[in-house]
C-alpha cells in the first residue's frame, strides 16, 4: 500500500512537471540562450521510472467495461444569458435554488478528490460558466491541483473576450466556443439574444492569446443552419479554429426530432462535395470527434456522432450538475448527489465508494437516438451545454420599443441564412425574439409552432373543425354610420386621443387549404424553400407590427404581445392559423390580428404555389376581441 502511494506521488509529480500545451494552451518558448535538451532528457528518464513503477488506475473510477474516466466536467452554474432553442425549453426552466447549488470549495474538493484518483483533465461549463463571479478564482485553484494536466471551459463567448487574458493567467489552458450560425440575425433568433459580435470578438481574442487550435461548437439543426456547414468550413482557411459540427441531440424541452437532425455521413457529404482533397486526420484515444482537415488550410473540422456512430465504447467522461449530482453518461438519467454526502460530513473513502458504485452501474452504451428521444432527462443547461442569455426565464418583451421590420417574401433558390440576412439587414433586431420553434415530436403525427413564450396561458389552437356561425357573447351596440368617413364621405382617421386607455386582445383565424401533396411536403418539412411553418410564423408576427403601414387608416398600436400558432389538419390537408395582439391602448387591435393571420395565410401560399396552384385561403376571421367602449365579442 506504501509503495502504491509513493508510485502515485511521483506519477502526480511526472504529470505536472510535464504538463502539456497540446490541448490548446499558447507554447511558452525557452529563453534566448537556453537549451531545451536536458530538460527533455529529464522528462524522458521520469517517463521511463513511471513506466515501470506506474501504480494501476484507480478502481473507483474504472467502470464493469474497463473504461477508466480520466475527463471530469464539472457545470459551475445553471444559469446562461442566453436562450438556445436546442438547449432550453422555450418557457425557460426552473432554477435551483442558490443554497443548493455547490459552492466554490464544494468544487474543489470534489475536483480534488477525482484528480486524486486519475482524473487529468476538468473542462468547466455550465449554463454559462463565465457569468459566474469567482469562475477565475476556481480556475486558479484548480491549476494548482498536482496531476490535473488540462483545465478547459465551454462557453458562449459572450463575456470570452474580457475575462481571457485573465483566465489564461490563472491557468486555463482549452477553450471552446459555442456559436451555431455566421449570419447575425439568424443567431438571434436562434439564441433568443444578441450579442453575435462579442460571440466573434471572443474568437479572435482566443486566437490572440495564442490558443491554438480554438475548438468552435456548432449544433446542426436541419432547415436551420445546414446550409451554413461551408460557411464555417470556409473559416478554417485563414483562422486556426477547430470547427465542431455536432449532432442535434434531444434532452428534455428541446422538441428533438430525427427530421431535424442532421447525420455525420451527410454532413461529411457535403463538404467533400466542396472539397475532395479533405483529408481524415487520426483520432486520439477517447475522443469524440471524427477529425479531418483540407491540405493548406489553417485549421480543421471535427464531426460529433453523438447521434449516428456513438462514441460509447471509448467513453472517459463523468459529469457533475450545478447542484452537486454525479451523471456517469450524458443521455442517461440516473443521478447520485455527492453535494449531500459532501454536506453530511462523508469522509473520502465514503465519497469514493459512492462515486464507484455509480461508475460501476455505466452502461455499455446509450439507449439510441430515439429511445433517447422519450426518455426523461434534464433539459441541456441543467446539465452542462454552453448556454446562451439572462439570468431568468424569457419574459414578453414590450414590442413598442422594436424598430419595424421589412416584410419580404422569402424566395426559392435562396439559402435561409442569406434570406434571413436580406430580410432583416438595416433593421434594429429585437432584444428579445418571440419566435421559436416546436419542433415535430417522434411519435407525434402533426406538427406544431407557436410563438408564445409562457406554456401557462397558451391558448390551445382554433380547432380544426370549428365552423360555428357568428354569435356575439354580449350585444354590442351597432352603428349606422362608418367610422372612417367624414360628414362629407372622404376617408378620415378616427381621433382617439380622448378615449382611455385600456387592455385590449385580439385573436384572428385564417385557414390555408393546401391538397395532399404540398399538405404531405409540409408535414415532413420537405419543401425546397425551406420549412413553411416557420418561415410563416415569422412573417405573421412581422405583419402584425406593420399593421398601420399596410392599412392606410389604421393607428400605430404598441403591441405588448403577439402570439402566432400555426397547425395541420389532416383531415383537410390545411394549416390551421390563429393570431392573437395584446395591447395597452385607446384602440383595438383586431386589425393587427386579422392582418397577422392573413399574411402568414399567404406566407404558406408562397411557399407552397410551385407545388400547387390548387390551394385555397378561407376562413380569415375575427375570433374574439375584449377591452372596447363596445364590449366584448366572442366567435363561438
Amino acid at each position: 500500500m506504501a509503495a502504491q502511494s509513493v508510485s502515485r506521488m511521483l506519477w502526480r509529480v511526472l504529470r505536472t512537471n510535464a504538463r502539456s500545451c497540446s490541448s490548446g494552451a499558447p507554447v511558452t518558448q525557452p529563453s534566448p540562450g537556453e537549451s531545451p535538451q536536458p530538460a527533455a532528457e529529464e522528462l524522458s528518464r521520469r517517463r521511463q521510472f513511471l513506466r515501470e513503477h506506474a501504480a494501476p488506475f484507480s478502481a473507483f473510477l474504472t467502470d464493469s467495461f474497463g473504461r477508466q474516466h480520466t475527463y471530469l466536467r464539472i457545470s459551475l452554474t445553471e444559469k446562461c444569458n442566453l436562450r438556445c432553442q436546442y438547449c432550453m425549453p422555450e418557457e425557460g426552466v426552473p432554477l435551483t435554488p442558490k443554497a443548493d447549488l455547490l459552492t466554490s470549495q464544494e468544487v474543489l474538493a470534489l475536483a480534488r478528490l477525482f484528480v486524486n484518483e486519475g482524473v487529468d483533465k476538468i473542462r468547466l461549463t455550465g449554463g454559462e460558466p463565465l457569468i459566474r463571479p469567482d469562475v477565475v478564482d476556481i480556475v486558479a485553484q484548480l491549476h494548482q491541483l498536482e496531476g490535473l494536466r488540462t483545465i478547459g471551459i465551454t462557453t458562449n463567448g459572450i463575456n470570452l473576450a474580457r475575462l481571457l487574458p485573465q483566465l489564461q493567467k490563472a491557468g486555463l489552458t482549452a477553450v471552446n466556443i459555442s456559436l451555431d450560425t455566421l449570419v447575425p440575425a439568424k443567431f438571434e433568433f436562434i439564441v433568443r439574444r444578441r450579442g453575435f459580435h462579442k460571440v466573434m470578438e471572443g474568437i479572435h481574442k482566443a486566437i490572440e492569446l495564442g490558443y491554438n487550435p480554438v475548438k468552435v461548437n456548432c449544433v446542426v439543426m436541419r432547415g436551420l443552419n445546414e446550409d451554413e456547414l461551408l460557411d464555417f468550413v470556409a473559416l478554417t482557411e485563414q483562422l486556426p479554429v477547430d470547427v465542431r459540427f455536432i449532432e442535434y441531440m434531444p434532452f428534455d424541452g428541446n422538441k428533438w426530432n430525427f427530421k431535424k437532425m442532421v447525420s455525420y455521413k451527410e454532413m461529411l457529404d457535403t463538404v467533400q462535395q466542396r472539397w475532395p482533397e479533405l483529408e481524415k486526420l487520426p483520432e486520439e484515444e477517447s475522443s469524440t470527434a471524427k477529425a479531418f482537415k483540407i491540405p493548406s488550410f489553417q485549421g480543421q473540422i471535427s464531426f460529433i456522432t453523438s447521434m449516428s456512430e456513438h462514441f460509447c465504447g471509448t467513453c472517459n467522461r463523468l459529469r457533475i450538475t450545478a447542484d452537486g449530482n454525479l451523471k456517469v453518461c450524458l443521455f442517461g438519467n440516473s443521478e447520485v448527489s455527492l453535494r449531500d454526502h459532501l454536506r453530511t460530513g462523508a469522509s473520502e473513502e465514503e465519497l469514493l465508494r459512492i462515486i464507484g458504485a455509480a461508475v460501476g452501474r455505466k452502461k455499455r452504451q446509450h439507449a439510441g437516438m430515439f429511445n433517447i428521444s422519450q426518455m426523461k432527462n434534464r433539459p441541456m443547461i441543467l446539465i452542462e451545454f454552453s448556454l446562451m442569455h439572462q439570468d431568468s426565464p424569457p419574459a414578453i418583451p414590450s414590442i413598442s420599443s422594436w424598430d419595424s421590420l421589412r416584410v419580404l417574401n422569402l424566395r426559392c433558390g435562396e439559402s435561409f441564412s442569406n434570406q434571413m440576412a436580406t430580410l432583416w439587414k438595416g433593421s434594429r433586431i429585437p432584444p428579445t425574439t418571440l419566435l421559436t420553434q416546436q419542433w415535430l415530436g417522434s411519435v407525434s403525427s402533426q406538427r406544431h409552432y407557436s410563438s408564445f413564450l409562457d406554456s401557462d396561458t397558451n391558448p390551445k389552437c382554433l380547432s380544426p373543425g370549428s365552423r360555428a356561425p357568428t354569435t356575439p357573447s354580449e350585444s354590442i351596440p351597432s352603428s349606422d354610420q362608418l367610422t372612417h368617413v367624414d360628414t362629407e364621405g372622404r376617408a378620415a382617421m378616427v381621433d382617439v386621443g380622448r378615449k382611455p386607455d385600456t387592455e385590449r386582445v385580439a385573436v384572428a383565424s385564417a385557414v390555408v387549404l393546401l391538397g395532399p401533396v404540398a399538405f404531405q411536403l409540409i408535414q415532413q418539412n420537405q419543401l425546397k424553400k425551406g420549412d413553411a411553418l416557420m418561415v410563416a410564423q415569422l412573417a405573421g408576427i412581422q405583419a402584425a407590427k406593420l399593421t398601420s403601414h399596410l392599412i392606410p387608416l389604421c393607428h400605430h398600436v404598441a403591441l405588448n404581445h403577439i402570439q402566432v400558432q400555426l397547425e395541420l389538419d389532416s383531415t383537410r390537408h390545411a394549416v390551421v392559423i390563429q393570431a392573437s395582439c395584446r395591447a395597452r391602448g385607446p384602440t383595438g387591435v383586431e386589425m393587427e390580428a386579422l392582418t397577422s393571420a392573413s399574411v402568414a395565410a399567404l406566407t404558406v401560399y408562397d411557399m407552397c404555389k410551385a407545388v400547387s396552384r390548387d390551394i385555397v385561403l378561407e376562413d380569415i376571421k375575427l375570433i374574439s376581441k375584449t377591452g372596447g367602449q363596445r364590449g366584448d365579442f366572442h366567435r363561438t
